[in-house]
């Protein structure tokens, strides 16, 4: 049988989360604070006989202790030589909590209220995956649990830069992960170092892309089917998240999933395993799954689009990409490395008349945008010099705004002001305008919808389509 030591200051919750895993199977031991609890894994690894180890199969600690914290418990037991998988519970949970205790190697972090059931099916897979040795720099030997490799984002920027700290902290953690950020900042990118930086590295890696399928294929894409479970179904379909087994799977714009497929997927959270369409039984899965999105999924909580308990079960390890007009110190570096990539066999360089026109632009669409930019410019340029005329050769016929109507003007609102200038003089075009903007149609008719939704479409914008 398994045992675990439950850790917590209050004896109604020691008694009710006994109760839960005392029901499932797990032989429960209970420790009323974080130096008891320590005195007893001391006493429970010299009766074993063996080397800084307990005996105890799990940990599950509350975060918020008297004296000692949850957290230095974890690693307080770390340092004794208890590898035991660590389960932290807290109603106070925050993303730097939940990145603490995944770098001190917690299984997951569970925020208060949570059911019984949630608890159960997390302990039941916590037991039952203990973690291989540590090397004494605390990352595991080998290739799976080896350093993650060079950051593929480039960026001098400190808030980015703390990001894919964030990243590389939590990439050996099953826990869930939402990338946000606008279109073209490198939501995918970030969401593959993630996959590459942690121990499911060489397994697979399964992007799904939730705007890209009609709605009623997207639960047999995602879950499978089996044959004959609906017209056209000849045979029987292995759907993604089997796929992605043992690896990772990316749900790229959750947000336009339907609110029933929605509560199948926050299932899938809760219990790793599929139900395939037309299927008898449930198919168990190990995967860890990252979402990204370019809108507001708390707005589109508070709207009624997007379930909230889903919203907090994929939010235990939130990143947020800064747009490319938030991290200017970013444009020459990212300019010069576009640049090189795109010159084939001529060594381009920028003239500091171009440099400057590109750190003056708000890049609408982000990083594809000035990557679209530098790659059109690689292409156009008459000389190794790439001057502003060879930027601008985009905009062809298209009228720019005169300098001086953008003094005093934000950042935000100038890039309003160039797409409703170049959708006027497109005629409303939305691929013609996309196109000369350097962005893609999707990312422009994000923007239009933003613009909607906060009242700000001139009287001559065009209408939704």
């Amino acid at each position: 049988m398994r045992s675990v030591l439950i850790v917590d200051d209050e004896p109604g919750m020691r008694a009710g989360l006994s109760e839960v895993l005392g029901r499932g199977g797990f032989a429960v031991e209970q420790a009323a604070s974080a130096e008891e609890a320590l005195a007893r894994l001391v006493e429970r690894g010299g009766q074993s006989g063996q080397s800084g180890q307990s005996g105890i199969d799990l940990l599950v600690t509350d975060l918020r202790l008297p004296g000692i914290s949850g957290l230095e418990l974890i690693r307080a037991a770390r340092q004794a030589g208890s590898q035991m998988p660590a389960i932290v519970i807290t109603a106070h949970g925050t993303v730097e909590d939940a990145v603490a205790a995944m770098k001190l190697g917690a299984f997951d972090f569970l925020t208060k209220p949570f059911s019984p059931a949630d608890l159960l099916h997390l302990a039941v897979r916590a037991a039952g995956e203990r973690p291989a040795p540590e090397a004494g720099n605390g990352r595991a030997k080998g290739g799976e649990g080896a350093a993650p490799r060079r950051r593929p984002i480039i960026t001098r920027d400190p808030a980015l830069q703390r990001v894919l700290t964030v990243a590389e902290s939590v990439a050996s953690s099953r826990a869930p992960v939402l990338i946000q950020g606008e279109s073209g900042t490198g939501k995918e990118l970030l969401a593959r170092y993630v996959h590459e930086s942690g121990c499911r590295r060489g397994k697979p890696f399964v992007a799904v892309n939730c705007a890209a399928l009609p709605r009623d294929l997207l639960e047999s894409e995602l879950f499978g089917h089996e044959r004959g479970a609906f017209t056209g179904a000849i045979t029987r379909k292995t759907g993604k998240f089997e796929l992605a087994s043992g690896g990772t799977i990316l749900l790229d714009e959750i947000s336009e999933m339907e609110l029933g497929l929605q509560a199948k997927l926050l299932r899938v959270l809760q219990e790793y395993e599929v139900d395939r369409v037309g299927g008898s039984a449930p198919v168990p899965v190990d995967v860890r799954v990252v979402a990204t999105t370019n809108r507001r999924l708390a707005e589109m909580v508070d709207r009624g689009r997007f379930r909230e308990d889903l919203y907090y079960r994929l939010t235990v390890i939130p990143l947020v990409l800064p747009p490319l007009r938030e991290r200017p110190g970013d444009i020459d570096l990212l300019a010069d490395h576009f640049l090189e990539r795109f010159s084939g066999a001529r060594a381009l360089r920028l003239a500091p008349e171009a440099r400057e026109a590109l750190k003056a632009r708000p890049w609408p669409g982000n990083v594809r945008e000035l990557e679209n930019a530098l790659e059109r410019a690689g292409l156009l340029a008459r000389s190794e010099v790439v001057t502003r005329e060879d930027l601008d050769d985009r905009d062809a016929g298209v009228p720019r705004l005169a300098l001086g109507d953008l003094a005093g003007l934000t950042v935000r609102e100038m890039e309003r002001r160039l797409i409703f200038d170049t959708l006027k003089r497109t005629q409303n075009n939305r691929t013609q305008a996309a196109r000369l903007l350097g962005i893609s149609i999707r990312t422009l008719r994000n923007k239009l919808a933003e613009y909607r939704q906060r009242g700000e479409l001139p009287a001559e914008a065009p209408a939704e389509t």
